[in-house]
């Protein structure tokens, strides 16, 4: 199943200690649970011990994964052999992904355990099919746009569309899922977290990072295919399957548009994300 759904929640948050065990059972299709951007450097251990604590028994069917801070900062081995000991069923989420190398040595420290990268800086789009297919542990790949807007010197969306596009190709590319959006930061304008999650899935993005729980039915709502979309694709699909009982090579559809394989497999795309 694609997600469509994934939390943030920050690991320490010493006011509210209870925050990742609420997004533990919030309806985020995975928590994301975070050492890195959301945690002071002072509190880097506290977060690293209580995620620790709160995930040792997190059950296979509850997706998770865990932000671990970057290899160049003193908490990034820490991170790593905390991880090391979690179920498997954690995932690893690296940031500022830029070398292929580093993703194997992680690979070698995680084996087995799922791998998703985010791509923060203008060297990692450049390499981003090559840190796609760095190691079969590679899950998923994504964009820090933060950090990429910085890197970029850009502030509009605008200055953004080629990079996400390229994310878009490189996953696809390496045959891994389309990726999930970055955070929309502004918890409360859902309107706009909706127009901008219709952007981002014309681009080939499924699914979006939230920072808040509020944000996360109107994310579902805008990458699930609607009632219109489902029927279009069931009546794809039907017509192949007519065809292929009548002997019929080549069918067209009513608006006269002739279906063709790669309309199948978008068809059955469809029909899957909405199943869920």
């Amino acid at each position: 199943m694609t997600p469509l759904t994934l939390l943030y929640v920050p690991a320490d948050r010493p006011d509210r200690p209870d925050r990742v065990a609420k997004a533990l059972a919030s309806p985020a299709d995975v928590v994301l649970v975070d050492l890195e951007d959301a945690v002071a450097p002072s509190r880097k251990g506290e977060a690293r011990e209580n995620a620790a604590r709160l995930l040792a028994g997190a059950p296979a069917s509850r997706g998770v994964q865990v932000r671990i801070n970057d290899a160049s900062t003193p908490w990034h081995a820490d991170d790593v052999a905390m991880v090391a000991a979690l179920p498997d069923g954690v995932g690893a989420r690296i940031p500022k992904a830029e070398s292929a190398d580093e993703v194997r040595a992680l690979a070698a420290a995680l084996p087995g355990r799922a791998l998703h990268l985010l791509v923060e800086s203008a060297l990692g789009i450049e390499r981003a099919f090559e840190l796609a297919t760095a190691s079969p542990q590679v899950a998923s790949l994504g964009l820090g746009e933060a950090d990429l807007r910085s890197d970029l010197r850009v502030d509009g969306d605008e200055g953004l569309t080629w990079a996400r596009g390229r994310v878009v190709v490189a996953a696809r590319a390496a045959r891994l899922p389309p990726p999930a959006m970055s955070a929309y930061t502004n918890v409360r304008d859902l309107d706009g977290l909706a127009a901008s999650c219709r952007v981002g899935r014309a681009l080939g993005f499924c699914g979006r990072t939230a920072l808040h729980p509020a944000q996360l039915d109107t994310i579902r709502a805008a990458f699930l295919p609607s009632a219109d979309e489902v029927a279009a694709a069931r009546d794809v699909l039907d017509r192949v399957g007519s065809a292929a009982v009548e002997g019929v090579g080549a069918v067209a559809l009513e608006d006269g548009t002739f279906l063709d394989v790669a309309m199948v497999e978008r068809a059955r795309w469809v029909l899957e994300l909405a199943r869920g």
